[in-house]
């Protein structure tokens, strides 16, 4: 009896592992600055707390508008591609055999094997068979539009609510601090959750997600002190 074995790659995690984590990122990135700046100009706790909400909000929309047109735009071209494929399926089928087995001689097959192995892949499935090894377009990494915005503006929202929650429930004389600590925490836990899910160092993820944000967080608190408004 002939054994399945199935496997699990990581490769199928990046459509919705990349837009999540840039959401999540950049909400806890950009919403604590922008609390910290507002915090460090000497502005008043619920001030604050309503910024952090007006980023929130603004974000979340930003980033699921452009992750949407950015990706439909991916999606478009994949469906024009597939569709002139389809055309010329049914116009020069001989072409589009010749084609692909020249694809699979160039990846180390004979002729022979080669037009063995176009005809059985283009007689059960022509137009995947030339997605795949033609296009290079292949369903784990299909462009999905809706799916990619949802997920930037969720993962968005949760990243974001952290400093929110941090300004709700922070000492009015302590926000800045705690705002920025619990920040570099929660980027270095998605740093590091992002290189495991990805099969990279950890550690090297995490510091690096942590270096930016407290760079971005350490910029908005001098231009709030410089200037001592909100920003």
């Amino acid at each position: 009896m002939l054994q399945v074995h199935t496997e699990s790659h990581k490769a199928e995690r990046i459509g919705w592992l990349r837009a999540a984590v840039l959401g999540a990122n950049d909400g806890t990135i950009s919403v604590a600055s922008l609390v910290v700046g507002v915090a460090a100009s000497g502005a008043s706790q619920h001030g604050i707390l309503l910024t952090g909400v007006a980023g929130l909000v603004a974000g979340a929309m930003s980033m699921a508008a452009g992750e949407y047109v950015s990706v439909q735009s991916q999606a478009d071209t994949e469906n024009a591609d597939l569709e002139r494929e389809k055309r010329e399926l049914e116009r020069q089928p001989e072409h589009e055999l010749a084609e692909l087995t020249s694809i699979y001689v160039g990846r180390g097959l004979d002729q022979p094997l080669a037009q063995l192995v176009a005809e059985k892949l283009m007689a059960g499935d022509a137009l995947g068979a030339h997605a795949r090894d033609e296009l290079g377009i292949t369903e784990t990494l299909r462009a999905r539009p809706i799916q990619a915005a949802l997920a930037s503006a969720v993962s968005f929202v949760a990243g974001a609510i952290v400093p929110i929650v941090t300004v709700l429930l922070a000492p009015a004389a302590w926000v800045t601090e705690i705002s920025s600590a619990t920040a570099l925490v929660t980027l270095a836990i998605l740093g590091a959750t992002a290189a495991y899910a990805g099969g990279a160092p950890v550690a090297k993820g995490a510091l690096r997600v942590a270096f930016w944000g407290a760079l971005a967080m350490g910029l908005t608190a001098g231009v709030g002190k410089l200037f001592g408004t909100s920003v």
